[in-house]
């Protein structure tokens, strides 16, 4: 018998007498999805004819050799970072990752589905879902950063086309592969500098918002429109367009969800303590699981106490069915498919610990007026086994327990990255 089965054996007793199955919890820790972004594998450059890459708020940081330059190689990283990534995955593209088709000449405002044919052919192959999201930056009708609440009516118009073809094609990517599509809208309409009118940007943005949600309808059964605040961002630190309070009050009179994204608030304010406030309203609501450090930097997701905290908020409070899970963040300094893979498996392994805690036990304990023992038994259950159960997760979906599979990642750099 392997070393991981006798640890999981010795663990399953002891998660068995607090009154834990972990077959159980494993199995409930890796039926959640989790959309894991494509723009890590490639600094989020994309793939039309002459785009500007990132800005808007987006800076990407270092230059490690092996970024992917090509959709198939960008496609052939990302199946190695989720083949290390034990359950569900899907893929969550951005609009800029549309590949031309030949013979036509398209920008943003006429694009279709026809430029991820490839992108469903391949997920629909490999079993993953898709997620959406509109590119309101990199283009030089973002150039000033203000695409939705410009203040010429034509540059609207542009990227409120852009918008209604987004929701179009997400709706078609649901409609082919059978999952519903988060398709979120973010933009970085802001200013450096404090402006003088506040007001008529957001009385622009609703405006746009509004040409655009209600072009159409679809079923949420094809797709779901969400919408994405952010406190601020590089080029507009002082003012934000799109604040938190802005999409609170425009998604829930909208009929769309909100998506909180961890690194757009301030420092010391998290998303998991939203996560059951939002879900008294709304449907659903998700996440952009980030990781800022000082600021929105979109870290790779280490396994925080806030990441244990927001899966905890899901698993404990039985709102994996109501939490659309994504991860944002990329970082050029590292090599990307280990930054993209040492995430993913964060946010797994942080679920899987949520479900093997014996949370019932706290909230008796909670219910029953003993605050001591609450927090008594949440000390205790800090050092349970969970990375031995990790582990045997981990093997049941045919990768290596423990640091090995970071030796998937050196061959991979020295078979494939290192050649480009």
């Amino acid at each position: 018998m392997k070393n991981t089965d006798l640890n999981f054996e010795a663990a399953a007793g002891i998660f068995a007498q607090y009154g834990v199955d972990v077959n159980k919890a494993m199995d409930a820790a890796a039926a959640i999805p989790v959309s894991v972004h494509c723009w890590q594998g490639d600094d989020v450059t994309g793939f039309e004819k002459g785009a500007g890459g990132a800005d808007g708020g987006i800076a990407v940081t270092g230059n490690y050799p092996g970024r992917a330059r090509t959709p198939d190689e960008l496609r052939s990283d990302f199946e190695k970072a989720v083949s290390l990534t034990p359950g569900v995955s899907r893929i969550n593209l951005h609009a800029c990752y549309a590949e031309p088709v030949s013979g036509r000449s398209q920008d943003r405002d006429s694009i279709s589905a026809d430029n991820f044919r490839n992108w469903i052919d391949w997920a629909q192959s490999k079993g993953f879902g898709i997620d959406f999201n509109p590119t309101f930056f990199g283009h030089p009708k973002a150039s000033d950063g203000c695409p939705l609440t410009n203040r010429d009516p034509a540059i609207r118009d542009f990227w409120i086309e852009h918008g209604r073809r987004c929701r179009e094609i997400s709706a078609e990517i649901g409609r082919l592969t059978g999952s519903s599509v988060l398709d979120n809208f973010w933009t970085p309409d802001g200013s450096k500098d404090t402006p003088a009118d506040k007001a008529a940007p957001r009385a622009r943005l609703a405006d746009s918002l509004d040409r655009i949600f209600s072009f159409k309808k679809y079923d949420r059964s094809v797709t779901v429109d969400s919408v994405e605040s952010k406190l601020f961002g590089v080029g507009c630190e002082s003012y934000t367009a799109g604040s938190h309070e802005f999409y609170m009050g425009y998604a829930l009179s909208r009929n769309l969800i909100i998506c909180l994204d961890a690194g757009h608030f301030h420092p010391t304010e998290v998303i998991s303590d939203k996560i059951s406030s939002v879900l008294q309203f709304f449907p659903e609501v998700a996440l952009h699981v980030s990781r800022g450090v000082r600021w929105d930097s979109d870290h790779v997701v280490t396994l925080s106490d806030e990441l244990l905290a927001v899966a905890q908020e899901i698993i404990w409070n039985g709102f994996s069915g109501r939490v659309r899970i994504g991860l944002d963040y990329f970082d050029a300094s590292i090599n990307r498919i280990a930054a993209w893979a040492i995430g993913a498996r964060n946010m797994r392994r942080a679920l899987l610990i949520a479900a093997l805690t014996p949370y019932q036990l706290l909230r008796d304990a909670e219910n029953s007026g003993d605050y001591s023992a609450r927090l008594a038994l949440m000390e205790e259950f800090k050092t349970l086994p969970y990375g031995m159960v990790w582990d045997a997760l981990c093997e049941r979906c045919g990768i290596p327990a423990g640091k090995a599979w970071y030796d998937e990642i050196r061959k991979y750099e020295h078979d494939v990255l290192s050649v480009r």
